[in-house]
């Protein structure tokens, strides 16, 4: 582990020469490229120099357990303890710094939530999970933007796609990725009995078009009139779009504008997040062990966090949290429960890199 932060404080020394070098301040990119990586290192450099600091503190101390004044002992003795405490907790941190980052920690996400069983029921979830992610979006100064959506007729929602846009939105969110099952009492049930239901939710990380190539000769696109609950047209014009990926077969619609222009945009990129999510789920599929280990890119189907609303419960089976808060969870409430993801999947991380 210190080789390898010794090689990172080398870099860092070496990056500092060359954001000051006058060719690399001339070169826009290449002085962004250099700034980038700087700040990325930044961190851990200066919590190893603390590290080393007190590391050497420590042996001066050690050092003066051998002097004969009792007096100088006693203080070296106390001094020991709290820089003992110190330099494990720097340990630990390094540790941490040390997990290798998720590349796509930093970007958007698009969100894609579909009702699944329960009928209207499900609907209706479907779209207070959208509230609340609406809610937690809002609280963090993230834009939302419905990329599609299909409405059921009783208010709920059958599909919702939206952009979340936000700096380290994918980071925060990529825990959502799953099922979730809702236990309540539904508004047209007379005998008040609890149901079931259950909406899945796909988070993906937003695709820029240097990640994705798409060949315009390997699409088909369908134009045809935007459909509301029902079935019922709501546009007299052909602008809701298909996009098909020919060599894939993935298919993505938007018939949200009025615009078909604006359909075809933004069904392109949906279509790009899922072509960059395939190619990241081929990617951890070849890395099959590791994968196991992992949870953003996790299987859809598993069921991830029960909300019952009798008990005022949400819990989340992956690491057994129990929450008796279902109503601020609702409301847009999720550090919590994300802190608390965040936390054990670090602690995987650190586990499985030792």
């Amino acid at each position: 582990m210190f080789e390898k932060l010794q090689g990172v404080e080398k870099r860092y020394g070496e990056l500092e020469g060359l954001l000051s070098d006058p060719d690399v301040l001339q070169d826009r990119d290449m002085y962004q490229k250099y700034a980038r990586e700087h700040a990325e290192i930044n961190e851990i450099v200066n919590v190893y120099r603390e590290y080393r600091k007190v590391d050497q503190e420590l042996d001066d101390s050690l050092e003066l357990l051998n002097e004969s004044d009792p007096d100088l002992k006693a203080l070296a003795k106390e001094e020991i303890s709290g820089l003992t405490e110190r330099k494990e907790a720097l340990e630990q941190d390094l540790k941490k710094l040390l997990i290798p980052r998720d590349p796509l920690d930093e970007k958007s996400v698009l969100l894609e939530i579909r009702a699944g069983t329960g009928g209207d029921e499900a609907g209706l979830f479907a779209g207070d999970l959208y509230k609340m992610y609406s809610r937690y979006a809002e609280s963090l100064n993230w834009k939302i933007e419905v990329m599609d959506l299909h409405a059921t007729g009783v208010g709920g929602v059958k599909e919702i796609i939206v952009l979340v846009k936000g700096k380290g939105a994918y980071s925060r969110l990529k825990y959502e990725s799953g099922t979730h099952r809702v236990q309540r009492v539904p508004t047209t049930e007379t005998q008040g009995r609890i149901h079931t239901s259950a909406v899945t939710v796909a988070v993906l990380p937003e695709a820029e078009d240097v990640e994705v190539a798409i060949d315009p000769n390997e699409l088909r696109i369908d134009v045809f009139r935007s459909a509301g609950p029902g079935g019922q047209s709501v546009n007299t014009t052909d602008s809701a779009v298909r996009i098909t990926h020919l060599p894939t077969g993935l298919v993505v619609s938007c018939q949200d504008e009025k615009s078909q222009h604006k359909n075809k945009a933004k069904a392109m990129k949906v279509l790009r997040a899922r072509l960059l999510d395939k190619m990241t789920q081929e990617q951890d599929a070849k890395r099959s062990q590791e994968r196991k280990n992992q949870v953003g890119s996790g299987d859809r189907s598993e069921r991830i966090r029960t909300y019952n609303f009798p008990q005022g419960r949400v819990t989340d089976h992956r690491i057994g949290l129990t929450l008796y808060k279902l109503e601020a969870i609702l409301q847009g409430d999720l550090d919590e429960v994300i802190d608390a993801l965040v936390t054990y999947y670090q602690a995987q991380a650190l586990q499985n890199a030792h």
